[in-house]
């Protein structure tokens, strides 16, 4: 499940790609198969085990493009490994809700970016968060959890005042909006309530099989309950 739309960020042979906050790996894959060199970044060391596992096996399988590299790298974001002006692109998919310093890790963005480079900054989108706020303490006081909720002005505005030329947003994931209110509702944990798992196959059957009607759906729910906010910015050169 891709939050980045690759057609505003572009990607290719002869792209170096920072996905800082790799989590699992999502975009750092799409962005090996498009045939870039792609560094996952996290501090999560297991996760980042199951990304490397992962690239090589795209790589066994005939997945990633003559050319292509990738590497996962542990460290944090606030004091990255790699010199100034050393990406292309940077992905930063829903972690700066987690950084209580989130202006640091956004000059630490601006640091390795090359002039010229771009990235695509994501967050959870103000209203479904701010729900999920309401319906349940548990779900932003968990440790490791969401520490601030961002309206798009503010978010922004940040990235102008670290030096970076904001240019077009979109919201995305609005099918998954109710699901993490029903999670809020009935425990974030409780997986195994009726609704919330029913919900959840929903979701795993449209991502497998992607059908016209939830893309439309989705396509229309995504500027009103978009799970996620997508900010595009570029640095000047």
């Amino acid at each position: 499940m891709l939050t980045v739309d690759f057609n505003r960020l572009p990607v290719g042979p002869g792209n170096r790609v920072l996905d800082l906050g790799a989590g699992g790996g999502r975009h750092a894959f799409e962005v090996l198969r498009r045939g870039a060199d792609v560094v996952a970044f996290d501090m999560d060391a297991a996760e980042l085990e199951g990304v490397a596992a992962m690239f090589t096996a795209m790589d066994k399988e005939g997945e990633v493009p003559d050319g292509a590299s990738g590497e996962a790298v542990v460290g944090d974001a606030l004091d990255m490994p790699f010199p100034d002006a050393s990406f292309d692109r940077v992905i930063a998919a829903e972690v700066l809700e987690h950084i209580p310093d989130d202006m640091s890790a956004m000059r630490e963005i601006v640091r390795v970016l090359k002039p010229g480079g771009r990235a695509a900054i994501t967050v959870p989108s103000f209203l479904p968060e701010r729900i999920c706020w309401a319906l349940s303490e548990e779900y932003h006081t968990a440790p490791g959890g969401h520490i601030r909720i961002y309206t798009l002005a503010e978010l922004q505005a940040k990235l102008k005042s670290c030096g970076l030329e904001v240019g077009a947003h979109h919201y995305a994931h609005g099918l998954h909006a109710p699901y993490w209110w029903i999670k809020c509702a009935v425990g974030v944990n409780n997986d195994e309530h009726p609704l919330a798992k029913a919900y959840h196959e929903l979701l795993v059957w449209d991502i497998m099989k992607r059908p016209l009607a939830t893309r439309l759906a989705e396509s229309v729910l995504n500027p009103l309950i978009g799970k996620s906010v997508v900010v595009y910015v570029r640095k000047p050169t």
